[in-house]
């Protein structure tokens, strides 16, 4: 069956059009006759040959070599080429895929030279070259030489697709699909069957039904039943539009299987029978030896023996008539199962001795076959290797005369383009220089401007902290709690000039305020500060980064608290960002948030803005990531256990 398909789609022989060849050929033999120019002789010749390759192979090889003969004898070489691709196309026929091999290979050649010269032909020349490789691809198919079957068949999509040739390029995709269901890729099939499908559709190709055939095949053995019958109900349909007897009796036994598996016994039957009566009508034995096989295997199944031995020995006879040594192989070993049930020992004997003998010449054939296409494989390679370096050489050779023809002119060309070409370069570096230094100078000014927005928003708050804690401290508490503060707006006086500052100093400016806000709320909560021992000394941050997070929560998260309450800063590194990690066993910001919501929202309209502001300025004047990120602690049982604040900040140093 597989060579029955894939020979199919490579010179489409197909009864129904056996009668009009014939009819055609007449007409095409009278003109032949009456022609005088060579030019016409030789074009009708090859076209002969085309017409019998479905019914006379050699009728085709005489006028293919008379083509040939006359095609070199005036030079006319592209129907040369086309006479070496019908001679190939015999040999396929024949069964001598090595010369039919050699007469693809010489055609590709001279067809590939001639597109290399002739701009007249080209889309007649790219279409017998697109041939050539779909040829040679079904010889690689034949020859189980998959990987190189689609190499071939590949090619000749890719050339069929460029010039729109859609009836032969859904042809190609058959012969694909085919490779793959022999390689067991049944979704790669598929995919190529149904590709081939709508292209054959589209242009109403009659060889349609085949394709749906070969469709429902591939889900009849993924099991897809219903799938399976649809598309054999359409090919069915185009069988009976487009007569073809081989075609539709393999259907038949398709629907067999099917209505098999579907515990189907009067249909299946009856499918098969049909097959039969198809079959007859062309004198098809191979496909009767099918037929009579898969219904010996049902009859078996069903315990009919007398039924199953009748069909099995019908398929033995046909297979051995045709010398099918895997149809006898698989007949015989049916006969041996069939008589060791009627407790026959002897007869169970002597056929499972003659399957034994086919099945051992069947692996001596394919052994043979393989040894026969590893010989054709390396001279072919060889050959194509030869050609290929032939090619290369003459290649080589024209493209050094032509070299030597412009040279002089290029380079002087090349040489101003090149000089032009550079002093735009190094005017281009300069003025990105001057941008990138305009740009990263706006980024520091701007990120400044934040940081001056910043202090004044920490004296507000200060100013109001020392207000509250005068009226509910005292005077000595207050005086105390200034002076703190004093050595506070100390530091953030001295590090308001700089853009950045080392993290210890950030580290003591933080120690300092956290001591102040503990004074004023009467030591309620406990703080940590750390750093890790990878942080260098001239790592820097920029100054009052953290401060808003670190009173957020103090005010809203450790002050609402019942109990005394604690806060942790740490800063680390991890691969190549500074984190800043702020960590309190407060009340959480939702909880917080329904308290003081008013609070909250004047709040952030202030420090938390402008501290987002600036982690944005801070990704722009370094051109890394920035972030913060909030989120609440819970427990195991979904208890809220405070709040965690983790900034992710580029590494800086100190210049």
């Amino acid at each position: 069956m597989k060579k029955l398909y894939l020979l199919f789609f490579l010179y489409c022989s197909s009864f129904y059009l056996v009668l009009a060849q014939n009819k055609t050929a007449d007409s095409l033999k009278n003109v032949l006759n009456k022609s005088k120019s060579d030019i016409e002789k030789v074009q009708l010749l090859n076209e002969m040959a085309d017409y019998y390759k479905s019914s006379n192979p050699d009728l085709m090889e005489e006028y293919a070599t008379k083509a040939l003969a006359l095609a070199k004898k005036i030079n006319y070489k592209a129907e040369e080429a086309t006479a070496l691709l019908n001679l190939g196309i015999v040999n396929i026929i024949s069964g001598d895929y090595p010369k039919a091999l050699d007469f693809f290979s010489q055609a590709k050649v001279v067809y590939e030279n001639e597109l290399a010269v002739n701009v007249k032909d080209n889309r007649k020349l790219k279409n017998g070259l697109a041939r050539v490789y779909g040829s040679m691809g079904v010889v690689f198919s034949e020859q189980s030489n998959y990987a190189k079957a689609l190499q071939h068949h590949l090619k000749a999509v890719s050339i069929y697709e460029e010039t729109k040739e859609e009836e032969k390029l859904a042809r190609v995709y058959n012969n694909i699909g085919i490779v793959y269901r022999a390689q067991k890729e049944d979704f790669k099939a598929l995919d190529y069957f149904s590709k081939a499908q709508k292209l054959q559709e589209k242009v109403g190709d009659p060889t349609v039904g085949i394709t749906l055939t070969n469709i429902g095949n591939l889900h009849l053995k993924q099991n897809n039943l219903k799938e399976a019958e649809d598309y054999y109900t359409k090919a069915k349909f185009y069988f009976e539009k487009f007569p073809n007897p081989r075609g539709l009796g393999e259907l038949y036994n398709n629907l067999g299987l099917l209505h098999k598996q579907n515990s189907n016994s009067s249909k299946a039957l009856e499918s098969w029978n049909l097959a039969l009566q198809t079959f007859d009508l062309i004198d098809d034995k191979f496909g009767k030896s099918d037929t009579y096989l898969f219904m010996g295997e049902y009859f078996y199944e069903q315990n009919n023996w007398s039924e199953a031995l009748f069909h099995a020995q019908k398929a033995a006879e046909l297979s051995k008539q045709l010398n099918v040594l895997e149809g006898t192989a698989l007949a015989e070993k049916l006969m041996s199962s069939i008589y060791e049930k009627l407790n026959q020992p002897t007869e169970a004997f002597k056929h499972f001795k003659l399957y034994k003998t086919a099945q051992d010449s069947l692996i001596n054939h394919e052994n043979i076959r393989k040894s026969v296409q590893a010989e054709m494989n390396y001279e072919f390679e060889k050959k194509e290797t030869i050609k290929k370096k032939e090619a290369e050489k003459k290649a080589l050779l024209l493209a050094e005369q032509s070299k030597r023809q412009t040279l002089q002119t290029i380079f002087t060309a090349l040489f101003v383009l090149l000089m032009l070409g550079i002093a735009f370069l190094i005017y281009n570096r300069i003025q990105l220089k001057k941008n990138l230094t305009l740009q990263k100078e706006l980024a520091e000014y701007e990120q400044k401007a934040l940081h001056l927005q910043m202090n004044p928003h920490f004296v507000f708050n200060c100013l109001g902290s020392i207000s509250s804690f005068i009226v509910q401290n005292g005077t000595d508490s207050a005086i105390k709690y200034l002076s703190k503060f004093s050595k506070l707006m100390r530091l953030t006086l001295e590090y308001s000039k700089e853009s950045l500052i080392p993290i210890d100093k950030e580290m003591e400016s933080l120690q300092n305020y956290l001591e102040l806000e503990q004074l004023r709320f009467n030591n309620v909560f406990e703080f940590k500060i750390s750093k890790s021992n990878d942080i260098e000394d001239d790592m820097a941050i920029p100054p009052l980064l953290l401060q808003p997070f670190v009173e957020n929560a103090i005010i809203h998260g450790l002050i609402p608290k019942k109990e005394n309450g604690t806060i942790s800063i740490d800063f680390s590194i991890e691969k190549d960002n500074l984190v800043c990690t702020i960590l309190d066993d407060g009340i959480g910001f939702e909880k917080s948030k329904e308290i003081k919501e008013n609070l909250v929202a004047i709040h952030k309209s202030m420090a938390l803005d402008i501290t987002k502001k600036r982690l944005e300025m801070m990704e722009a004047s370094t051109a890394q990531k920035a972030n913060v990120e909030i989120k609440e602690i819970k427990n195991e049982l979904g208890e809220i256990q405070g709040t965690k604040v983790v900034l992710n900040l580029p590494i800086q140093y100190i210049k």
